[in-house]
Formats: structure tokens, sequence, C-alpha cells
């Protein structure tokens, strides 16, 4: 084996290679403390403020003045927050807020952050996968539907009428109208709710395995007053339903499924002959050498490794993993029995792909 005394390996490259490491060790410390200023409400304290000193900012936002300050240190080190030593005050720039602050939503990437301590709770139950297989059930994974309810709201809700139902011609007006709807691992029903307020006239069932996701639906539906929602705890495998539905949505949903493709399957027989499978997912190809350019790569095959394709192998389930690809996504679509498949990439959401599926 080569050793950096060998000939054969230069010391610049190693050198190169530390440098990097040094890059990722700062990055993950950096990814922390982003994820603890945005769950602690920091960054909408400072956001368009004036600067201010570690106690004015421990006092505006109500936490502990000691913890704040070593945060302030990461922040300031990180480059992230200017700090002016004579006054020893710190001030967030304004093109920093517009990415860190919940008024920034949908560009708020400080939300994202909080993936890496969800994720890292499980690590020693992933590294026994390693070593014996298996996988980690959704239950291990503590805050995964408040987190996975957050996200959702800044790349599926917040886009929604703008953005995602313009992708289907019409869809607008037909929902005015009222039609039949059901969104596939509808989590904790915030894109459902939203759709069931704003049209009323039409009729929405969200289906997900999870009860705690399901009860939470229900609850943000009791609190909007509405009365034409319906949520099931249900396996998405076995949804039932036969030519039902004008419209059927699955938002992140289908590549954690233990049987995605009688998901697909199931999803195209509840639909009506003329009905639409909207779904979006994971923006990536199913070859690894056609991801080597994106720049999220790193984080969509931790992010499944950690997570996706886990808890579906935790049920000996086919474990897609997120980077299951446009290329496989597009082949199960067809096994299913869509025969008319569109792809669309919005701007506003770079992780990903927009599928609209008919029968054909």
């Amino acid at each position: 084996m080569a050793t950096i005394h060998d000939t054969q390996v230069a010391p610049q490259d190693v050198e190169a290679f530390g440098n990097r490491l040094l890059e990722m060790m700062t990055g993950a410390s950096l990814a922390m403390m982003i994820s603890i200023g945005h769950r602690t409400g920091l960054f909408d304290v400072l956001a368009g403020e004036s600067p201010l000193t570690s106690y004015q900012t421990a006092d505006k936002a109500g936490l502990n003045e000691r913890y704040v300050r070593e945060w302030l240190g990461a922040m300031v080190t990180g480059r992230v927050i200017d700090y002016d030593s004579e006054t020893q005050t710190y001030q967030l720039p304004d093109a920093h807020a517009a990415l860190l602050t919940r008024a920034a939503t949908p560009e708020n990437m400080a939300a994202t952050m909080q993936w890496f301590a969800v994720l890292g709770q499980v690590e020693d139950r992933i590294v026994d996968c390693f070593h014996n297989g298996g996988g980690v059930h959704y239950s291990h994974y503590s805050r995964f539907h408040e987190v996975m309810a957050e996200e959702s709201a800044q790349t599926v809700v917040a886009a929604l009428h703008d953005h995602i139902l313009p992708l289907v011609p019409d869809l607008g007006d037909r929902l005015q109208e009222g039609i039949d709807v059901m969104d596939v691992g509808c989590g904790a029903g915030r894109a459902l709710n939203l759709l069931a307020e704003t049209f009323p006239s039409s009729r929405f069932v969200g289906v997900d395995f999870s009860e705690e996701a399901i009860e939470m639906g229900r609850q943000l539906a009791r609190d909007r007053g509405l009365t034409n929602t319906e949520f099931i705890v249900r396996d998405a495998a076995q949804l039932g339903e036969t030519v039902r539905f004008d419209l059927i949505t699955a938002f992140d949903a289908i590549h954690d499924q233990i049987d995605p493709a009688a998901v697909l399957a199931g999803i195209r027989q509840a639909l009506r002959r003329d009905g639409v499978f909207l779904m979006q997912d994971i923006a990536a190809s199913s070859h690894l050498h056609e991801n080597l350019e994106s720049p999220i790569a790193p984080l969509l095959y931790t992010i499944s490794c950690m997570h996706c394709m886990s808890v579906s192998l935790a049920n000996d389930g086919a474990g897609l993993g997120t980077c299951w690809g446009e290329e496989l996504a597009q082949e199960m679509l067809r096994d299913a029995g869509f025969g008319e498949i569109a792809l669309h990439h919005l701007d506003h959401d770079i992780m990903n792909t927009y599928y609209v599926a008919r029968q054909g």
C-alpha cells in the first residue's frame, strides 16, 4: 500500500486533499450551528438589525447570552455574520439573511441544515446495518416529520399555486370546479390542507403509513375548519382504490416506499381515465457517473444512506434510495401503466424533478 513517503504519492496531492477534509469538517460544523441558529430564531432576530452585542442579541431572542456568544463565534469565523472588534457588535449581512431567515422562504437554506442532526442520531444503527444489513425504522428519527413538514413548506407549499399546479394545463380551473384528489405519502398534510382551503369545491384524501403524520394533518385541517379533507393511515402499496381520483400527487415520497412498483401501479389504478399523477422526486440520474457534476450529489447519497434507502430496507423493501434517478423513475412509471410522461425542473427547487404522468 502506498504511503505519503512513497514516490508514487505526490505530497501536493496529499496536502490538497487534507485541505479538502478540513473544509468538510468546517462545513459540517457550520451546518450544525446554522441549524441551531434557525431553531432558536437567532437569524430572524439579527436580520435587518443594526449591529448588536451578544447581550443585546440574547435579550432580543430570549436566550442564554453565553451560548449565544459562542454561537456567534462560530458564525463570525465562518464568515456568516460580520463582527466589529472595537464595539464587539455583530451584524447579519442582508445578502446572508436572504438565505437564512424564515422570511426568506422558500430560499431559506437554514431549515435544510436541520437534517444533519436528524440523521446523525441514527449513526450507530446505520453502522450496524453496514455489518448486518437491514435498515432503520422511521420511529428512530425524532423530529423527522417536523423537519420534513418545514422542508415541504418551502419546496412544495410555497410554490404550489405559482409553479407546481401550472405544470398541468387547466388544473387550477378543474380544482375550482371540484374534483377528487389524493396525496400519497402526505406526511403532515400541509400541501393537501392548503389545496383544500384554496379549492373548497374539491375533495381531498391524504394517505400516509405514519399515524403521527396523519394526526398532524388532521389537526391542521381542524384548526383551519376544513370539511373537504380526509386523512387515512394506510400503506401506500395497498391503496385499494379503483378509478376514483382525478388527480393524485406524491411529493418526495415514492423513492422511500417499501414496494414502489406496487405504489405506482395502485396510483394508476386509482386514477380515472383522464386522471393525472403529479410526482415530485429527487433530481438525479440513475447512473452514478451522470451525477458527478451535481453540486448536491454527496448530500443526496448521504440522505439516502442515512434515511431514505434505510427506512425501506428496514421493512425488506426495494431500497431505491434518493438517486433512483429519472431514468428508472420513467421506466417504473411506464411499467405501472403510464403511457404519457413529462418531466419538469423548477428554478426554485434544484433538488427535485416534477413528473406529470397520464395513462396515455
